[in-house]
Parts: structure tokens; C-alpha cells; sequence
């Protein structure tokens, strides 16, 4: 197993609301966020936020209001309930966006000011692909709730040349295997093990588009691309953090070093790791954010994150970049 990645202490898996996998880089990497849909049983309803968020199916549909939702599933769920929908229809969540745009995804935080796209089912189909490379050219994620989704294609890859598979497209089976309820690297772990210069059949589900959004794919996003309003609908600096041990809390949006430190951190896990998970990236730089040597952080780092088993050169590079985050240098 490449990078350490092996196991090193015996804990009790979860889910993760939105983590990603690079299919394209070869490594199967497992991802775990720290914030995420499965744990412990949510807390009394007398726990949970008081906060309103507003809704629409990103298709179309009137506006809905949904509170009290402490993770990922709970949200779908209260969704789910505003729009008289089962909770196994909704794929995805973007925010301040009806458009499938990957860069609006739901993950483990949500402005108290952002409005909530629901992205449900809509067409399946049906599609045999001839594997001429290795790699792909996918970036696998999942929802926390059980549905893996193509988040990226990569420009002349071989998915690239499969136009009718797109961005957003819920993967379904491969080659007879249902898949539903697999995370995001043992999908990704499929696909690159699939035989080369051999063909291969997957189902995938789109996303429900509104009429406005049916247009060919563009190369990098998904749908149909950017969003004209990508700012927040309000102003509000403070964010809903959702956790699956005990309640939501409202936290105030990150700084300007930890945006910088987290994405740095994330470039650090791609290059690795082979995967990018922004929640995982996130907290490493909490971890790492009062401790005064590089010893300290690798305990502290054990500690909060062993089963990833770390290589030492990887730990010592984002104590690298977060001090260089903490003094501006980049």
C-alpha cells in the first residue's frame, strides 16, 4: 500500500460529507474527514441551531425552509420533507447556485446567509467506454449519504471523448456492480483497476436539469459552467459547522490564513496522497495551528489523524506550509 497509507489503529469508520478522490493520479487513497454524516445519534431537538436556511430544487421549484439539521443526511432529509421528496432523490447540494458548479458544493460548512440548491435524479443512461489508458481521467467525490458523483473530467482524457458522460453524473454500477453506498476512493479504486485496452459498462444518473441548463458540456466545470451570481447572496461572515458528534455550531468563516493554509495542505494530499479533501486539509491546519515545533505537531497529528499513518516527510511539509501561511509568505 503506497504513502504509509495503511492502518494503524482500530477505529470505527465514518462517512464524510464531501471528500474527493483523484482517480487520475493511480493511488487509492482512503479518505477521512473530520466532519462528516455518520457517527454518533443526533442530538436533542432543544440542541440544534435555531438558524433558517432557504431552499430550491436546482430544476426549478418554490422556495423552501428547513432548520434543525445537525449533518449532511439530516439536511437531505429536512429537504426531503420541505418538497414532499424521498431522501434517496436528492444527489448533491451547491450553494448560491441552482448550476452544477463544483466549485459551490455543499460540504461540511454552510454560510448563514447561503441559499441551498437541491440537485435530485433525473435521466439514467447507460454507456460502454473502451479503457485505452490507465487513468481515466475522472475525480470521483461523494455526497456523505451514499452516492459517488464525477466531479472532474480531465481535458483529453479518455472520459473526455464519452460526451454524454458529465460532470455531476451519479455513478450507479460498473460492469453489473451496483456501487450505491461506496465511498468516494473504493469507487475511484474500481475504476482504476479496471483492465486496460478492455471495454467496460457503467450506469451513471444525471442531475434533473432545468431547460436553460440543457447545453453540451464545457470542458472543466459541469452543467452548464459558472454561475452569474458567484458572490453570497448576504453579507454574513459566520458559517453553520455541521458535526455528527453532538450539535451544529456557528463559527466565524475562515481567516485569510487558514484559506491559504488549507489549500496549500490540500495541493500537499493530492501530491502524496493522490486525493484532495478540503475537510481533511482543514483539519491538519487546526491541528497545527498553536503548536510550536514540528515534533509537537507529528503527536498531535497522530493523535487526532493515525489511521492515515502519515509519512514523515508529508507531515513535515504541511508544518512547512502552515508556518508559511501563519507568516504571509505565500
Amino acid at each position: 500500500m503506497p504513502l504509509g497509507l495503511r492502518k494503524k489503529k482500530n477505529k470505527s469508520k465514518e462517512n464524510s460529507n464531501l471528500v474527493e478522490n483523484e482517480e487520475v493520479s493511480g493511488h487509492a487513497g482512503v479518505g477521512k474527514s473530520a466532519v462528516n454524516g455518520g457517527g454518533l445519534p443526533a442530538p436533542p431537538a432543544n440542541m440544534r441551531p435555531k438558524l433558517v436556511f432557504h431552499t430550491q430544487l436546482a430544476h426549478g421549484s418554490p422556495t423552501g425552509r428547513i432548520e434543525g439539521f445537525t449533518n449532511v443526511k439530516e439536511l437531505y432529509g429536512k429537504i426531503a420533507e420541505a418538497f414532499n421528496l424521498n431522501q434517496d432523490e436528492i444527489l448533491f447540494c451547491t450553494l448560491n447556485t441552482h448550476k452544477i458548479d463544483m466549485e459551490k458544493l455543499l460540504g461540511g460548512q454552510i454560510g448563514l446567509e447561503d441559499f441551498i440548491f437541491a440537485h435530485i435524479k433525473g435521466l439514467k443512461k447507460e454507456v460502454e467506454v473502451y479503457k485505452a489508458e490507465e487513468a481515466l481521467g475522472l475525480t470521483i467525490t461523494d455526497n456523505g449519504a451514499g452516492y459517488a458523483f464525477i466531479k472532474r473530467i480531465k481535458e483529453g482524457s479518455v472520459m473526455d471523448g464519452v460526451k454524454v458522460i458529465c460532470v455531476g453524473d451519479h455513478i450507479e454500477c460498473i460492469n453489473g456492480k451496483n456501487i450505491v453506498g461506496m465511498r468516494h476512493f473504493e469507487v475511484a479504486r474500481m475504476l482504476k483497476e479496471l483492465p486496460k485496452d478492455q471495454s467496460f459498462t457503467i450506469k451513471l444518473m444525471e442531475p434533473m436539469k432545468a431547460f436553460e441548463m440543457l447545453e453540451p458540456r464545457s470542458r472543466g466545470g459541469g452543467g452548464g459552467g459558472k454561475s452569474s451570481g458567484d458572490g453570497k447572496i448576504g453579507t454574513g461572515r459566520e458559517t453553520l459547522r455541521l458535526r455528527s458528534k453532538g450539535p451544529a455550531t456557528v463559527e466565524e468563516m475562515p481567516s485569510e490564513f487558514e484559506e491559504k493554509a488549507v489549500k496549500k495542505v490540500d495541493d500537499l494530499l493530492e501530491s502524496y496522497m493522490g486525493i484532495r479533501d478540503t475537510e481533511l486539509a482543514a483539519t491538519m491546519v487546526e491541528v497545527g495551528r498553536d503548536k510550536k515545533n514540528p515534533d509537537e505537531f507529528a503527536m498531535a497529528l497522530d493523535e487526532a489523524l493515525g489511521d492515515f499513518a502519515f509519512p514523515d516527510e508529508f507531515v513535515f511539509d504541511v508544518w512547512g506550509a502552515i508556518g508559511d501561511a501563519k507568516q504571509g509568505r505565500f
